[in-house]
């Protein structure tokens, strides 16, 4: 037998070849027996029971109860043993006697021995045994359990793990799966053992559990909805919605793989055995008090967090957002995006508007953080008063004037001339145009303020009803044809309508038969109506007159004319009064007609801007409005026929 001895840590190993003997001389004799038997009887490869009665530095010197002590180098005894003299130890006989007489004895073969003998009553009983991750081998690691042992990769963790090297020198528990002692073949694994006190965790998880519950677990895996939890056998499904009463954007913000975690079980059902968790539930939910701490009508500061096209979400606190419209964000500006007046993340003033616990909202406002521009309106553009301003956009019913930085202004079509009936604003105004106009009424509440252009002007209907009375003989000239008559044009651009019957004495089908665009004709005035601001012409009646002969009545001879007389049929009798002069009359008519003129601008504003929050206005660069198609005739005929 080999003698030879491996030196490695300051421990004596044993070469396979002296292992294998060793096995043999185990399998052949039984350790109490070894240890029991006389000098003797003592042979090569037993075990015996041998006390330490001498040492130096190198040696010890041992008493097995041989004619003679047997001498054990230093070497056999491992690291942590403590040598003294009495102490007694297990020796492995290597010979009997050697040239010297004296037996040859070893502890480290002793040692195998009773380790073979230890591993195997484990392995036996399905027990547990401790050992030492030693070195890294090909598809596993090798393990000192008191003899080498090996353990696949596959065998260390639940999961595959690349790095094996960082497990080296680390002790741990193992479960002997394969022992093959002829062979020198010990397998074990460290991940049945763990699944075996998992499933031991789970059976008492089982009995204990329930909703409500405040448990321990260990993170295991995070996904883009939330994290698995291992609470004990069980993996539980901790979602990220009940990670935190905030906003969570990705539950690896909060949670990491590994960490340890105490969350509530919010759901259990024993027979599919899955569980839901809350972390957030731990604490109360911020919105039972909410409408205690944000009064409606407190200014806080918050947060922006998200943006949608109506509007942004800003944090109060963590589990506390509210929400700004779009339209609570500026009193001035149309805020079609927040993006176009906030950032992610900015900070900003905002005001509570209202506060809902049981739905868990809240409506904030920015603009209501600062003055409301249109409360002071009526105070920096009074009623009546001229300002300048930009036409910034052009619509079928008018156009909007920028009179200060937010503020438009709707000048209607019908507020743009005195004279002229304006289909289209492009007939007046352009985009861009720098224009001054009247104030004439502002709505603060609804944010709505109109204003006109012809209110700048002298109305020349005040000059109508002075120089004009009813039977008067004027030159007109004709400014346009239409089916039922002829609108011509007087003093200051004022038309009149002649209509068909009124001008010939014979029947006229078309007026295209007698007149055409630019003739110069004598009418007779025929009716005046200063409210609805028509003029009811004849040109047959002008030539009964002058047939009659009553010219010098008129004044077209340079005779007098009577105007009040002539007066009389055109205003109201109730005005004509004795020491009233012709221009007082007139001047008080026109008042009324201009109140009755600022009510009708006002119901107009009112439904401009209807049709404003139907269809926006076209922003700069496009398409400006087309022209309107000539009025229908019978539409036209009900504006402009005489009053009968």
């Amino acid at each position: 037998m080999s003698k030879k001895q491996v030196m490695k840590q300051g421990v004596s190993y044993v070469q396979p070849d002296l292992a294998e003997e060793l096995e043999q001389q185990l399998a052949a004799h039984n350790m109490d027996a070894l240890l029991g038997e006389t000098p003797q009887n003592f042979r090569e490869g037993e075990v015996v029971r041998g006390r330490v009665v001498d040492l130096t530095d190198d040696r010890a010197l041992v008493d097995i109860h041989y004619k003679s002590e047997g001498i054990v180098p230093s070497t056999e005894f491992s690291p942590g043993d403590v040598i003294e003299v009495g102490g007694e130890y297990d020796f492995y006989i290597d010979e009997p006697e050697n040239e010297m007489g004296m037996p040859v004895l070893s502890k480290i073969k002793a040692d195998r021995i009773k380790n073979w003998e230890h591993v195997q009553e484990v392995y036996d009983k399905d027990g547990v045994i401790e050992g030492v991750i030693t070195r890294r081998v090909k598809g596993g690691l090798k393990v000192d359990i008191g003899i080498d042992a090996f353990m696949p990769a596959s065998q260390l963790t639940f999961r595959p793990t690349g790095d094996l090297d960082k497990f080296i020198g680390e002790k741990m528990e193992f479960k002997i799966i394969k022992l093959t002692r002829r062979r020198r073949n010990v397998v074990v694994s460290r991940r049945k053992l763990l699944e075996e006190q998992r499933a031991d965790e789970k059976r008492r998880l089982l009995e204990t559990i329930h909703e409500g519950a405040l448990i321990e677990g260990e993170v295991k895996n995070i996904t883009d909805f939330g994290a698995f939890v291992d609470v004990g056998g069980i993996d539980g499904l901790l979602h990220v919605t009940d990670m935190s009463w905030g906003r969570v954007k990705h539950p690896s913000q909060m949670l990491q793989v590994g960490q340890k975690i105490e969350v509530k079980v919010l759901t259990f059902d024993p027979k599919t055995e899955r569980i839901s968790l809350g972390l957030k539930q731990k604490t109360e939910n911020p919105w039972l008090t909410a409408e205690d701490r944000y009064p409606v009508g407190s200014i806080v500061r918050g947060r922006v967090v998200s943006m949608t096209e109506y509007g942004a979400f800003v944090q109060l606190e963590d589990g506390i957002e509210g929400m700004v419209h779009v339209s609570e964000m500026s009193w001035t500006r149309r805020v079609r995006h927040p993006n176009e007046i906030l950032q992610l993340d900015e900070e900003v003033f905002v005001m509570i508007l209202s506060v809902d616990g049981k739905e868990e909202k809240i409506a904030l406002g920015i603009k209501q953080t600062q003055p409301n521009p249109w409360k002071q309106l009526s105070e920096k553009y009074p009623i009546g008063s001229s300002v300048r301003g930009v036409v910034r956009n052009l619509t079928d019913y008018g156009a909007f004037v920028q009179i200060e930085d937010g503020i438009d202004a709707l000048l209607h079509v019908s507020d743009m001339s005195w004279t002229k009936k304006v289909t289209n604003p492009v007939e007046v105004l352009e985009k861009g145009q720098e224009v001054e106009v009247q104030v004439l009424n502002i709505d603060p509440e609804n944010e709505k303020i109109s204003v006109g252009l012809k209110q700048l002007m002298q109305d020349p209907w005040l000059e109508v009803i002075k120089d004009l009375p009813v039977g008067a003989h004027v030159e007109v000239e004709i400014a346009k044809l239409v089916s039922f008559g002829a609108f011509a044009r007087l003093m200051n651009g004022i038309e009149g309508l002649i209509h068909v019957s009124e001008l010939s004495s014979d029947r006229v089908q078309k007026p295209e038969e007698v007149l055409k665009v630019g003739d110069k004709v004598m009418a007779k005035v025929i009716n005046i109506s200063p409210v609805d601001r028509k003029i009811g012409l004849s040109v047959r009646e002008y030539h009964r007159d002058i047939e009659q002969g009553n010219l010098s009545e008129y004044g077209q001879s340079g005779g007098a004319v009577d105007v009040n007389a002539a007066m009389r049929g055109a205003v109201p009798s109730g005005m004509i009064q004795a020491g009233r002069s012709l221009e007082d009359v007139a001047h008080e008519l026109m008042m009324a007609v201009s109140r009755v003129e600022a009510a009708k601008a006002a119901d107009r504003a009112e439904e401009a801007a209807k049709a404003a929050a139907q269809e926006e206005a076209p922003e700069a660069g496009e398409t400006p409005v087309s022209g309107v198609d000539e009025t229908p005739a019978d539409d036209a005929a009900r504006d402009a026929e005489p009053a009968e």
